[in-house]
């Protein structure tokens, strides 16, 4: 076998939406890049993440780069919320676009990135073999890319077909007239449930814990101009009542407002408290919300993540309307949960309660039927057996760290990165490493990330990290690293500032609660996107204080 040993100014590990982009400035920069794709083709996420009902939980009129205006006026969105086909077209048609493929080494499996303290490179190597050295080194390896799977007893043994919702085959699979299993009743499960139970001779669902959600209420976009005129009036938000011709003639305004915005996304934030106004009052903004749909429901009132009296009046209208869909109350008591709504990531969905009342599909409730083992047939319970066809993991990701975890990275005095973080991550704003010197991580832990609109966090991200490029070209600097001092407080803000937060208030993947053996501590950054940045800028601004650079 050939060993490679050429030598790169920068190395990209990760062809999803963060190393297109990051690929796109390099190019853009004549700097001699290369990336590194596990899959076949680019798209990252929704490369994998083909289980039945897969899309965006971002309205796709923002889920979209804004690095360029012709690429927002040219490119045509069919929904609301795009599916998972029409993510990866539009993946696929910006790689094609800029002229990206040649740059990148696809079915291709990083193993291992040492850093050479002698002759200052990153040496990385392949699954083949292949060595590579490189300057640089981006890790847009994602959030939600490396998939969990639960160890359950005699989970080998199982004789039928076995999937994950997020490695999904790459050919569509017919499950009519099948009885199938699936575990989970997180954001993928929500959205597949429905789908699968159209479908199935029978449905049944192992539920842990059960997830808030709320409607999409998604829609074919409309082109059509209408009566109202775009001239005449300007979008306050990405809105339902909003034609595609007027959000793409107030783009740039809306991505602004986004921007201002804690979650990065534009859209109408009730600035009253929801304990300010009357019960009358709250119940019409939270029924108007729920009709309108998606994430934007928790905007209803600006506290309902802050102060757990104002989220309580929030997580009781929910519950209310799954007692009111679901008709079996047996049934609804199991679906509805008992913590505040947000800690868990809100679900968005198509009919997902409304499943509950087909005769098809059984809820199987395993706090009170705890599984005991996978068997040859189904799934064994501490009160009966479930025998199925298929069998479905929906048991999510190791997030934000297990994708880096996955590979043999090694700083400048050959510590593990896996030791390093053995008690939970350490990053400086999430972008990079104390004793990783020219490494740096996009939307990692430590930075808005999942709280966000994630490509406008990519493209933060990734501009940053180049104009940092600049820095260092400019004033004849070799490597750049964050100090001991800098990461070991940005860790301890990011903790202080979750603390009272209402996102961490439950056990979630946001603290790496859902992996056993995974270090509790809370991953992402929750002071919002607009601090975050303005952090960044200061830094960036400072000299890239809080970085130890050596020339």
């Amino acid at each position: 076998m050939s060993k490679e040993n050429t030598k790169y100014d920068l190395i990209i590990i990760g062809a999803g939406f963060a190393g297109l982009y990051a690929l796109y400035k390099a190019i853009k920069r004549n700097i001699k890049v290369c990336v590194f794709e596990k899959g076949s083709d680019v798209g990252g996420t929704w490369y994998w993440n083909r289980y039945p009902g897969a899309r965006c939980d971002v309205e796709s009129m923002q889920y979209s780069y804004q690095f360029s205006k012709k690429l927002e006026q040219e490119w045509v969105w069919t929904e609301q919320y795009a599916t998972q086909p029409e993510i990866l077209k539009y993946a696929k048609h910006v790689a094609k676009r800029y002229n990206l493929k040649p740059y990148i080494k696809f079915n291709n499996i990083i193993t291992s990135s040492h850093f050479d303290k002698k002759s200052r490179v990153w040496n990385i190597k392949n699954r083949k073999g292949e060595q590579f050295k490189t300057r640089f080194c981006i890790m847009a390896t994602g959030c939600l890319s490396s998939i969990y799977t639960p160890l359950i007893k005699g989970a080998s043994s199982f004789k039928g077909d076995i999937f994950h919702t997020g490695n999904w085959p790459h050919k569509k699979i017919n499950f009519s007239n099948k009885k199938v299993g699936i575990i989970g009743t997180g954001s993928s499960a929500i959205q597949s449930i429905p789908v699968i139970a159209d479908k199935a001779k029978h449905l049944y669902v192992f539920q842990r814990t059960p997830h808030y959600t709320v409607p999409a209420r998604n829609r074919s976009l409309i082109y059509e101009n209408g009566d109202n005129s775009f001239e005449k009036r300007e979008a306050q938000g990405f809105d339902v009542d909003l034609t595609v011709k007027e959000i793409k003639a107030d783009y740039s305004n809306l991505r602004k407002k986004a921007k201002n915005m804690f979650s990065a996304m534009a859209f109408d934030l009730n600035k009253k408290s929801a304990l300010e106004v009357s019960k009358l009052e709250r119940k019409v903004e939270y029924e108007s919300r729920w009709e309108k749909g998606g994430v934007p429901f928790i905007g209803a009132f600006i506290d309902l993540n802050t102060n757990r009296e104002a989220n309580d009046t929030a997580a009781e209208f929910v519950r209310n309307k799954i007692k009111q869909t679901v008709k079996d109350p047996q049934i609804a008591k199991k679906l509805v949960p008992n913590y505040t709504i947000g800690c868990k990531r809100l679900a968005v969905d198509t009919n997902y309660y409304e499943t509950y009342n087909k005769s098809n599909v059984t809820l199987v409730d395993l706090k009170d039927n705890p599984i005991k083992k996978i068997t040859t047939k189904g799934i064994q319970t501490t009160q009966k057996e479930y025998s199925f066809d298929s069998l479905i993991y929906a048991t999510g990701f190791d997030a934000m760290t297990g994708a880096l975890m996955n590979i043999d990275i090694r700083g400048s005095n050959g510590i593990k990165l896996s030791k390093k973080w053995a008690n939970g991550p350490k990053t400086f704003l999430g972008l990079a490493i104390q004793g990783f010197p020219n490494l740096f991580t996009i939307t990692g832990p430590g930075s808005p990330s999942v709280f966000t609109n994630m490509i406008t966090s990519i493209e933060q991200h990734v501009d940053w990290i180049f104009d940092c490029f600049d820095y260092l070209d400019t004033n004849g600097i070799e490597l750049i690293e964050p100090s001991q001092e800098s990461e070991r407080d940005w860790v301890q803000h990011n903790q202080d500032i979750a603390k009272p937060h209402i996102r961490s208030s439950c056990s979630s993947w946001y603290r790496g609660s859902n992996v056993e053996g995974k270090p509790e501590i809370f991953l992402p950054y929750v002071g919002g996107f607009p601090a975050y940045v303005k952090k960044c800028e200061e830094i960036s601004k400072s000299g890239y204080k809080g970085f130890l650079l050596t020339k």
